[in-house]
């Protein structure tokens, strides 16, 4: 079956002018906030301020926080509809969207917005990005300790009125530090005369707003919660954190370290500017431009053994890709287990002798096979005034170089890949920085210094 176009059906609706206001909005909200929003990318300007006097400020609200350049919607209108729809959305939803504006626009939206809303957002703003309390927000149900049932569901109905998040209702004590939480459904099937402290958990997980995100991810995730609560430094409860926010977390952490995975300071956007883009990867550019000077300093320094047996820098190409990629591979594999906040130091041993294990091995199967094709090719490659000796003696030079350098280097590049991020870890540096040109590039001047200091040894030897 074809699926349904929502975008398209919402469009023929909000331009049908047969249809009367009254229809129309009957029909809009039959639909989610989200295909309006894309709905909205199709409309002119002035089909849009139409629609949103059609569906109110409250929808409005919702549809813009779907919205990823919802500045451009708001530049549209007057401040003062602009304060109004901001004031609907939740406080982190009004954060991002303050973000987007310039700070001018900001002070003049801000001024018509009332003062709880503003101390909202002021309270979010305040804490950094990496902060899991700029994540957090005011949507949410708090009810007392000592309330009894009726009292509790009462509390419940009067707030549910500005605050859906209702699915779990958060508790604090006689002093206003959080207690606990229970669920709706457990109140609602309550007896009356039920005390309420058995109806909730006391040992519910919380966060603390200056905790950061990228050390909490595993605990987001773990507990699987469709709301977190976020405690100030006096244990009271001040917002609380939505599984649509821990998404949104996780999947910025991913895009975060997927850009650090290619050499970025920062995530690039499509619509940036190329000097912004620039200047984004300049800086690690910069470092593997020294790291790889370093690397050829290091190479020259073999220019006797090259010189000697030429036919050795062949074969330079195979160790430098062969390290890298089990490297890589390495450092793939012992990243996913730190993200793991359980791992103890002893699966980070047994990490790295694993994969040392690994590594050898793979080497060695690999050093045989590749002694024997570098033979057999430098042996057919021979020039015809050279004796069938001498070139039987310097295949067997090269091809032992390179099968000996092929498992050593495989074997120290897989320490290598598990060893970097486990270190960064350590020393409180995300360990997605270790991957990509960073980790290739160290691995690459490691395969050079064995691979040509190696071949000086056997070449002094032999």
């Amino acid at each position: 079956m074809t699926a349904r176009d929502y975008v398209l059906e919402l469009k023929h609706i909000i331009i049908d002018d047969t249809l009367s206001d009254a229809t129309k909005l009957q029909m809009i909200k039959q639909y989610h906030e989200s295909d309006i929003a894309d709905a909205l990318q199709s409309l002119n300007r002035e089909q849009r301020l139409k629609l949103y006097h059609l569906i109110g400020k409250e929808m409005t609200a919702e549809v813009f926080s779907y919205l990823d350049d919802v500045a451009d919607y708001v530049d549209e209108l007057s401040n003062e509809n602009a304060a109004d729809i901001i004031e609907q959305m939740d406080a982190d939803d009004a954060v991002d969207v303050l973000e987007q504006l310039d700070n001018q626009d900001v002070q003049d939206i801000v001024s018509f917005m009332e003062d709880e809303s503003v101390e909202d957002i002021k309270l979010i703003s305040q804490y950094s990005d990496d902060e899991i309390g700029s994540k957090m927000t005011n949507n949410y149900i708090l009810i007392s300790k000592s309330n009894t049932v009726k009292e509790a569901m009462k509390k419940v109905v009067a707030q549910a009125a500005d605050n859906d998040n209702v699915s779990v209702i958060y508790v604090e004590d006689e002093n206003h530090k959080f207690f606990g939480a229970l669920d709706l459904r457990d109140l609602i099937v309550a007896r009356e005369n039920t005390d309420l402290t058995t109806l909730m958990k006391c040992n519910y997980p919380y966060f603390y707003a200056t905790d950061l995100v990228s050390e909490n991810l595993g605990r987001l995730k773990n507990y699987a919660l469709d709301s977190y609560p976020i405690l100030d430094a006096n244990q009271e409860l001040i917002g609380v954190v939505t599984a649509d926010d821990v998404v949104e977390v996780v999947t910025d952490e991913m895009e975060e370290d997927y850009a650090k995975l290619g050499g970025l300071t920062e995530n690039e956007e499509l619509d940036e500017s190329i000097f912004l883009s620039v200047k984004k990867r300049i800086p690690w550019l910069i470092i593997l431009l020294f790291l790889g000077l370093a690397q050829s300093t290091f190479i020259s320094g073999f220019e006797a053994v090259i010189a000697a047996l030429p036919a050795i820098v062949f074969f330079q190409t195979l160790i430098l890709d062969m390290g890298g990629n089990i490297g890589t591979q390495s450092l793939a594999v012992t990243i996913r287990i730190l993200a793991n906040e359980s791992i103890k130091k002893k699966d980070l041993v047994k990490t790295c002798l694993k994969e040392i294990r690994i590594g050898f091995f793979n080497g060695l199967l690999l050093s045989i096979l590749s002694f024997a094709v570098v033979y057999l090719f430098l042996f057919l490659k021979k020039q015809p005034i050279q004796s069938e000796v001498f070139v039987q003696a310097e295949a067997l030079k090269a091809a032992g170089i390179v099968a000996i350098s092929l498992i050593t280097a495989m074997t120290v590049c897989s320490l290598i890949g598990s060893l970097i991020p486990i270190i960064f870890m350590k020393i409180k540096v995300d360990p997605a920085v270790a991957s990509g040109p960073f980790i290739t590039t160290i691995n690459d001047i490691i395969c050079v210094l064995i691979y040509y200091g190696l071949a000086t040894i056997l070449f002094l030897l032999i």
